[in-house]
């Protein structure tokens, strides 16, 4: 079942906060990608980024929720994310011959298996795969860090879709 496109409680713990306005971001990926047909979702329409695809943007977002909670928090499944492959770079992105549903599908199920990792741990305790940059850091960082990498490709869906179709709007 998709996201819903609500924003957190005003007054409630910092938990449900964090992870209210991740989903907020989460599900406004996944309304950006609404509608649009397989040709326009791997469609580049940035010259000088030609990755830059709303199916791209949306493997993005799956491999690196499962870099940063998975990979560099629980110190699992390196092997399986493209991320951590060095030739070619950003194989991530690299999804011409994927449909767009089942990026989405792959997408939601990690941000499941990420809401469950949150919830399971203190937001204080730190990364179990300290090797990668930034394992040390919290729980807590890693979530602020991505809600933000997530409200910036939203923002480049917003950009994508519009050049694409001319759609607007944040919810």
């Amino acid at each position: 079942m998709p996201i819903q496109r609500v924003r957190p409680p005003l007054v409630a713990d910092e938990r449900t906060q964090l992870i209210g306005w991740f989903d907020l971001q989460r599900a406004i990926v996944a309304f950006k990608c609404e509608g649009l047909s397989e040709a326009d979702a791997h469609r580049a329409v940035l010259p000088t980024s030609p990755l830059m695809t709303v199916a791209g943007i949306v493997s993005h977002l799956r491999w690196t929720e499962h870099c940063w909670f998975e990979v560099v928090f629980l110190d699992r499944g390196q092997s399986e994310n493209p991320q951590f492959v060095q030739e070619p770079e950003d194989l991530d992105w690299m999804v011409d011959d994927v449909p767009l549903a089942q990026l989405l599908a792959e997408y939601e199920q990690q941000c499941a298996r990420s809401n469950e990792t949150i919830t399971a741990h203190s937001l204080d305790d730190v990364g179990a795969h300290q090797e990668v940059g930034s394992g040390s850091a919290s729980l807590r960082w890693m979530v602020i860090h991505m809600v933000e990498e997530t409200a910036r490709h939203a923002g480049h869906l917003d950009t994508v879709r519009e050049l694409l179709d001319g759609r607007k709007g944040y919810y």
